[in-house]
């Protein structure tokens, strides 16, 4: 076991049981709730969650402070450890900059320790994929130096292609006006949206009707997808299962891709997409 500590946030929304297997710390960001106490994102029910979206509820979101980043890198560094980082999109939150401030202030405190940090610009399982592809390098035994260059060189390889449902969340969040929500409705109009080169959740094209929205995005790793037949997918859905089965039949029968690792999509990226969301990521030619 390399003696390095893989650290990242809860955007990736990867589950506890998967954080355990990979021997992968995550920090959780916040979740403020119908103006109640924040509660830590890893720590709601996601049924629960969703439930308070389609009702209405308001809900808003935090990054993870300085301070409590310097806290929890310090405890593994005064362990001797290294530490590596691979963090939310900064183009979606301040999370990632709140790392790099308190990396560089421990950089400087244990000059004898390697305190890492990355901007994966990539979110939800997305940014979990590309954890889960790392770990698994670490786990085989790559240094932390190794692991630290490949996710410089291959974190823009890692594709993201998003539908959601109820456009009037990405109304509420900016993405779209009201008038395109309200007609976007009443034409039964789904955006496919991505992340694209600086980290930022960019709307890319339209498609009439919920299937063609989900069946865009199996065209999007069609299309762009590196030797599907040779790696893991990852599905990530705003309470809709079916939907995420039905594209993950498709990946596995059509393209031959071996694995389709299908979870939420967390309450980080949730609160602003809404009810309905499916997202897929893969490793691609492009974003």
């Amino acid at each position: 076991m390399q003696n390095f500590v893989l650290i990242t946030d809860s955007s990736s929304d990867l589950t506890k049981e998967q954080l355990s297997e990979l021997d992968v710390i995550s920090i959780p960001l916040e979740v403020v709730i119908n103006n109640e106490p924040p509660v830590a994102n890893d720590a709601l029910d996601i049924k629960e969650f969703y439930s308070t979206l389609r009702k209405k509820g308001t809900v808003t979101t935090s990054a993870v402070s300085f301070e409590r980043f310097l806290n929890l890198m310090e405890s593994y560094l005064t362990e001797g450890k290294d530490v590596l980082y691979l963090g939310f999109s900064s183009g979606l939150s301040g999370t990632y900059n709140a790392a790099f401030v308190a990396a560089q202030e421990l950089a400087e405190k244990y000059p004898e320790r390697k305190v890492y940090t990355v901007d994966t610009l990539c979110a939800s399982l997305g940014q979990g994929l590309f954890v889960y592809t790392a770990a698994k390098q670490r786990l085989e035994g790559k240094t932390i130096d190794q692991v630290y260059e490949w996710a410089k060189d291959n974190r823009l390889k890692l594709c993201h292609w998003f539908t959601v449902d109820d456009l009037f969340f990405l109304k509420r969040g900016g993405r779209v006006s009201a008038a395109t929500a309200v007609m976007g409705t009443m034409l039964s109009i789904k955006p496919v949206l991505h992340v694209d080169f600086k980290g930022k959740l960019i709307n890319v094209s339209k498609a009439r009707g919920r299937k063609a929205s989900v069946d865009a995005l199996f065209e999007s790793a069609k299309r762009t997808a590196t030797e599907p037949e040779k790696q893991t997918m990852f599905i990530s859905h705003g309470d809709c299962i079916a939907d995420a089965e039905y594209l993950a039949d498709r990946l596995k029968k059509e393209l031959g891709v071996p694995e389709v690792v299908i979870g939420y999509v967390g309450p980080v990226i949730g609160a602003h997409s809404g009810p309905g969301t499916l997202a897929l990521f893969f490793f691609g030619t492009e974003r």
